[in-house]
């Protein structure tokens, strides 16, 4: 073989090696695509995502109990660790909150608590939900219809004692047996 010989092949393989590359990055960037066609195809297929919870949940009950003055030690007591403390915001604390879920907008919410002295100073918060609040937006079953009554009326405790009185009565006797098989076989 020759010089030139091998110098083109050494180029071609190295544009194959590039055609290749470039695919391969191509296919990383269709799969999101993939992904978005999936669940557009009119909801029949719609992959899983699960839900995703990051940081501190702060309720609103938790704030109210955190006021001008504390110690950092009992606000760590009430909110827990903070999310994020910087070295260059040493007198400030966040706490973050971020969910997401399928199907829905991304929950975030934010709690500042700046600090003078090691006393709470002042607390930039977003609107908060109640523990009960939140607890029921965490909650993704659909409930339809009315909900049971829960009070029974004199006339279904009537009528429930008298199944009940039904159901309680004792077996009816089983006379005994007074007629045996033989135990030895005739012969």
């Amino acid at each position: 073989m020759s010089v030139l010989t091998t110098a083109f092949s050494m180029r071609s393989s190295v544009r194959w090696a590039t055609v290749v590359t470039a695919c391969a990055l191509s296919a990383c960037a269709s799969l999101d695509k993939v992904s978005t066609t999936l669940s557009n195809l009119g909801g029949v297929i719609t992959p899983y995502k699960i839900d995703i919870i990051q940081g501190n949940f702060v309720s609103k009950e938790q704030l109210a109990a955190v006021s001008a003055g504390m110690p950092k030690t009992q606000v760590r007591d009430v909110l827990g660790s903070p999310l994020l403390t910087s070295v260059f915001h040493a007198d400030r604390w966040d706490y973050v909150f971020s969910l997401r879920r399928q199907g829905q907008e991304v929950q975030q919410r934010r709690v500042t608590v700046f600090f003078k002295d090691d006393l709470v100073e002042r607390i930039d918060a977003d609107e908060l939900p109640t523990e009960a609040e939140f607890v029921a937006s965490m909650d993704s079953r659909k409930i339809s219809g009315k909900p049971p009554v829960l009070e029974a009326t004199p006339e279904a405790l009537k009528a429930f004692a008298e199944r009940n009185a039904q159901a309680e009565r004792p077996p009816e006797p089983v006379p005994p047996i007074t007629n045996y098989p033989p135990l030895e076989a005739a012969q």
